[in-house]
């Protein structure tokens, strides 16, 4: 059961600038009040009824609270209390401040295999911890794949946006329709039922672009996207794979198979030959081996450009409504630390897509 607490979220923290606004609610820089720590204040809107169509579900957000009540991890991003009102809930999280580990990444004029793999350790390990306890994220993507601060020469990861994350119970069969169509695993296109091995397919789909700067289901469309997940249709490209190790590529091939029972887990990725060598010609192949940085850039930039077309498109529909909207052109780390696919991000329900593809076949 998830703790709310009934006090007045301003008796324990100051209330400051506004980091970013959603469709739900807005994140503010808060600071406490007794340690003058400052984290992030996630200020959310919920439905008075269950008629209502402003705000969210408070079921849905005590999914989330009691979801991130559990993981306690270094690579998690933590929460720390969770207030209540009449009709709003105040989450107060950790304030990731680095930004997004693929902007940090398109940074630098080059990254060796053993770097970017120092990155996925700690993307794993905290799926890990996850998985350990029964609990999937259902949304891995690299928005959100956030660093902690990225000042540091070794940025600490942090998993952020638990907004379609699920915690299974014993004997449950979970089925969800929702998530974004690049990395969105088959079964859940299919409408099968769900595992954390969905988690193990979307970590494929980041690895192989992170190697490649090539996404490899993408379509021009989504139709053609979920058609290309479901046909686990994809392939190295030797143009884009030139400088990738076999061992990497065989990390990702175990990971994009369509039967989820198959999937490697993060335990077992985590002792794969490309994460963790056991010989020595291993560590030097690995060595030797390099993203792909010029395709890599013009992956992320591409990326950037469709978040803020999305942003855009979102404050046109807020302006419509006559809400309030906060935006830029290249959004905040700090509001996209807090942003939440049940706030109307870039995420599609898959099972809108399924239906227009069976219409179109």
């Amino acid at each position: 059961m998830a703790l709310f607490k009934p006090e007045n979220v301003e008796d324990f923290y100051e209330i400051e600038e506004v980091l970013g606004s959603g469709h739900f609610g807005q994140v503010r820089k808060v600071c406490e009040r007794t340690s003058r720590t400052h984290w992030a204040g996630k200020f959310l809107k919920i439905r008075k009824t269950a008629c209502s169509r402003l705000g969210l579900d408070r079921t849905s957000v005590e999914r989330e609270v009691e979801i991130l009540q559990i993981l306690h991890h270094p690579n998690i991003v933590a929460l720390k209390d969770v207030f209540e009102s009449r009709s709003e809930v105040v989450l107060i999280l950790e304030l990731v401040s680095g930004g997004e580990l693929f902007d940090f990444i398109a940074e630098k004029e080059n990254l060796l295999e053993c770097e970017a793999i120092e990155f996925l350790k700690q993307i794993l390990e905290g799926l890990k911890f996850m998985h350990k306890n029964n609990i999937a994220h259902f949304d891995l993507k690299p928005e959100n794949i956030m660093l902690s601060d990225k000042g540091s020469s070794h940025p600490n990861i942090k998993l952020i946006d638990f907004g379609l994350a699920h915690h299974f119970c014993q004997g449950e069969e979970y089925r969800s329709t929702s998530g974004t169509p690049q990395y969105i695993a088959p079964e859940m296109i299919s409408d099968e039922p769900l595992s954390t091995a969905a988690d193990m397919w979307s970590i494929g789909v980041i690895t192989y672009i992170l190697l490649s700067g090539l996404s490899p289901f993408q379509g021009e469309t989504d139709e053609e996207t979920l058609k290309n997940v479901i046909a686990t249709n994809y392939q190295f490209n030797k143009h884009y794979f030139s400088m990738t190790s076999s061992m990497a590529k065989d990390f990702i091939v175990k990971l994009l198979i369509k039967n989820p029972n198959e999937r490697m887990t993060a335990e077992e990725c985590l002792i794969h030959p490309w994460i963790k060598p056991i010989t020595r010609i291993q560590v030097d192949k690995r060595n030797r081996s390099s993203i792909n940085m010029r395709s890599f850039k013009k992956f992320n930039a591409k990326r950037k450009w469709k978040m803020s077309y999305n942003m855009v498109l979102m404050c046109n529909r807020l302006v419509s409504l006559r809400l309030p909207c906060t935006s830029s052109s290249n959004p905040d780390p700090l509001q996209r630390q807090c942003e939440s696919d049940t706030e109307e991000t870039e995420s599609k329900p898959a099972s809108l897509l399924r239906r227009r593809l069976s219409s179109s076949s």
